[in-house]
């Protein structure tokens, strides 16, 4: 019995190689309505990636992207021929995004999903100065840094590993906590948690020394406090070819030179 043939919907980022490529391949395969496709490729980077699965965050269709931008760690090569047969053999990966809840100085709150982190900032020359309570007990009481974040396993090869965080496995259930260029205590290098903790961020002094809070791209400046925890209700699914899995290149990673 046939299989019935897969509803695919293209996406392209504003790169003129990658809309190039849409054209192409609409031309080749047609293309569905996002709202109604089986599965959507994404034309890009890395950062579009992501915005394709924050767009896609009430639907949740599975994401397969294809590399027209220039990291492409979350991308599959590029290749025009084929696409059915390697969207219907292709290996998935489910990945949690962080919730993000800031409260501003002002007294506002603000919600933001982070799929890869939520990372906190000084916005001066002055560092910031942070208090950091894991599961509602204080484990650092004053960290002076540039910033911390909090990552995903989905996450951790991106700003995470750029600030000399740990490369996490996708099942391996534990969050990064990565201090950004710490000052005090000069020798703490962060944490791994279980991803069902519940992370607090109190920024001290914060008349001279403001701090804003970032879920992926969404900013949130002037923070007062920062909750963060994972979205387990929540589930993304991205595409990989087969051999090519999110696992094999996050274990790669950690062996390259």
């Amino acid at each position: 019995m046939n299989q019935p043939e897969l509803r695919i919907a293209f996406a392209a980022s504003d790169r003129p190689e990658a809309a190039a490529a849409r054209d192409r391949l609409v031309e080749l395969y047609g293309s569905a309505d996002a709202a109604t496709a089986d599965v959507i490729v994404a034309l890009g980077g890395d950062g579009f990636m992501l915005e394709t699965l924050h767009a896609n965050l009430q639907r949740r269709t599975p994401v397969f992207g294809m590399n027209r931008g220039s990291v492409g760690f979350l991308m599959n090569d590029y290749n025009e021929e084929g696409l059915p047969e390697r969207l219907a053999t292709a290996g998935r990966a489910v990945i949690h995004p962080l919730q993000m809840d800031a409260s501003t100085e002002a007294g506002a709150v603000q919600t933001g999903l982070a799929i890869n982190e939520v990372s906190l900032l000084r916005q001066t020359r002055q560092s910031a100065k942070l208090r950091i309570t894991v599961d509602d007990r204080v484990r650092l009481e004053e960290l002076s840094c540039d910033g911390c974040l909090v990552s995903t396993a989905a996450g951790s090869t991106a700003y995470n590993l750029s600030a000399h965080g740990p490369i996490i496995p996708l099942d391996a259930r534990v969050l990064a906590l990565t201090p950004i260029s710490a000052f005090r205590p000069r020798r703490w290098r962060g944490a791994l948690l279980p991803h069902t903790a519940k992370v607090c961020f109190e920024v001290l002094e914060s008349d001279k020394r403001p701090v804003s809070a970032t879920a992926d791209s969404f900013e949130v400046r002037e923070v007062a406090r920062v909750e963060i925890r994972e979205r387990r209700d929540i589930a993304l699914t991205m595409l990989f070819d087969a051999g090519r899995s999110f696992e094999e290149r996050v274990l790669a990673e950690q062996f390259a030179s």
